[in-house]
């Protein structure tokens, strides 16, 4: 090449990469676990907005609050919900064993939804109990609170168990276009995150 070439040479309007330079991700991480990543942040602000609108409720709101009693009931909730945790990173555990692709398999992975099944029939029947005792949605600022923050915790974990759904769908069909084992690991780290995010509301409403 002359050097009236290399000179003249306009760099910026050459398409694509020079010779010689392979292109690579901007970030060494799967679509789906920066997906996840982002949602867990957004939801995390969700969960700490309302967590502070609480203690503004709580200690600014002109001494109307009234503490829930609040059934023992919780208590096997959250031992529900601790055990489909670790049900799940058995499951994330037993397909690493297995290998990578569509033949990763664990029983456990059911039993992880299965038990957050129960949690969330379980949080319908502490509401039950609630409303039969008295502690209706419009008596009192500590009830509605404890109806939000429980139902967003819930619909968050319905929208796990949509995925948890299509993930154990491809296992019986056996999708050999989709990375169980990815599927499965994902699943775990949401649960995973739900799982502290109960520990911070249940703590929350039990110490009111």
């Amino acid at each position: 090449m002359s050097l009236y070439q290399d000179v003249t040479r306009k760099p910026w309007n050459t398409v694509g990469l020079p010779d010689g330079i392979d292109p690579k991700p901007t970030f060494n991480v799967s679509n789906e676990k920066l997906a996840l990543v982002v949602f867990v942040i957004v939801a995390s602000v969700l969960f700490s907005l309302l967590c502070v609108s609480y203690f503004i409720r709580m200690w600014f709101g002109g001494g109307d609050w009234l503490p829930i009693a609040l059934p023992s009931m919780l208590w096997v909730n959250t031992g529900a919900l601790v055990a489909a945790s670790v049900a799940m990173q058995v499951a994330v555990v037993s397909s690493r064993k297995q290998g990578h692709g569509d033949k990763s398999k664990s029983p456990w992975f059911l039993v992880g939804g299965v038990l957050t099944l129960g949690f969330i029939i379980g949080q319908f029947t502490v509401w039950q109990q609630l409303t039969s005792q008295g502690y209706i949605l419009q008596s009192n600022p500590a009830n509605s609170f404890f109806y939000v923050l429980t139902g967003v915790h819930i619909l968050h974990l319905v929208g796990g168990l949509w995925v948890w759904s299509r993930a154990l769908l491809r296992q019986v069909r056996k999708d050999a276009s989709h990375d169980i084992s990815k599927s499965i690991e994902l699943c775990a780290w949401y649960w995973h995150f739900l799982l502290i995010v109960w520990f911070a509301l249940f703590y929350l409403v039990a110490t009111n």
